[in-house]
């Protein structure tokens, strides 16, 4: 891959406790400018900051992605796929990923239409309950067993950094991010699914896991800014750090054989691994590790 800088990185920490158009507190999103720090993004409308939902992130994301004319790297902290474990057990969601999106979609909707009202939009446990296409806790991706402390996209029990929720509550919308996008024919990647080099001049969407880089970026660096804000903003200042210094290639090509780098494709990729941890090398190479060589 060429080195080149993206314009612009964003960073996005993800919640999936309520519907879709519920206004959240722990969604939060952080982009940076050209070399500038990192800057909150507000949603306004009509002049009142409002708390973003889902939907609206969905809607602000394709916005940026559709009309600007700037690549953009944009990190989301959720899972975009599942372990291999999952497509053995249900084939037909087996394919590209385009096919997991249409059949995950298919089974776990995000709202169900009433005779009397319309669209009504459901909850994660809502839409957990009686559905067929459960995992198990215990199954996780190659990049959840490459990444210290990464949890399994099925431990709804998780209380602390669910990712398990974030996750289904998310991946209907990129679904509706990408369809849009394809259909507007903007330059954008999901890596690694559209493969893992990314052309130039192209727009990067990732999955992250800010997890990584706690303690590399100082305390909170505003006194009322809440921990998810910190993820954003952690996530913000990580992807702008490694984009400014050309060290973003090295994270794009992590240490996998060819086999992995298949399977790998199949369940998604958390940029910022490695995939040194299951080989017995210890802890990930830190933004200050990489500084000091």
């Amino acid at each position: 891959m060429k080195e080149r800088a993206f314009k612009r990185v964003i960073g996005i920490d993800y919640s999936g406790a309520d519907t879709a158009i519920k206004g959240l507190g722990n969604l939060a999103v952080y982009s940076v400018e050209g070399n500038g720090p990192p800057h909150r993004v507000v949603l306004c409308i009509d002049g009142t900051r409002r708390r973003w939902t889902r939907e609206k992130i969905a809607q602000w994301l394709i916005k940026q992605l559709k009309e600007g004319d700037q690549p953009t790297l944009v990190g989301i902290d959720h899972a975009f796929s599942f372990p291999e474990r999952y497509f053995k057990k249900y084939p037909k969601a087996m394919g590209d990923w385009d096919t997991f999106l249409d059949d995950f979609c298919k089974h776990w909707p995000i709202w169900r239409k009433e005779a009397d009202k319309g669209k009504e939009w459901l909850k994660i446990e809502e839409a957990k309950k009686g559905n067929g296409r459960l995992g198990k806790p215990g199954w996780k991706r190659l990049t959840d067993e490459c990444t210290p402390s990464a949890k399994s996209v099925f431990d709804f029990a998780v209380k602390q950094g669910n990712v398990a929720k974030s996750t289904h509550a998310g991946i209907p919308w990129l679904r509706c991010i990408r369809r849009q996008l394809r259909e507007s024919k903007a330059k954008v990647h999901f890596w690694p699914f559209d493969n893992w080099d990314i052309p130039e001049g192209t727009s990067v969407v990732a999955e992250v896991y800010p997890a990584l880089w706690k303690g590399l970026f100082g305390p909170r660096p505003e006194k009322d800014m809440t921990r998810d804000q910190y993820d954003a903003y952690i996530i913000a200042s990580w992807l702008s750090w490694v984009n400014q210094k050309g060290l973003l290639g090295y994270y794009l090509r992590p240490h996998l054989s060819p086999k992995e780098c298949k399977q790998a494709k199949v369940e998604g990729w958390i940029l910022g691994s490695l995939g040194l941890n299951r080989l017995g090398v210890g802890k990930e190479v830190s933004v200050k590790t990489l500084q000091a060589s």
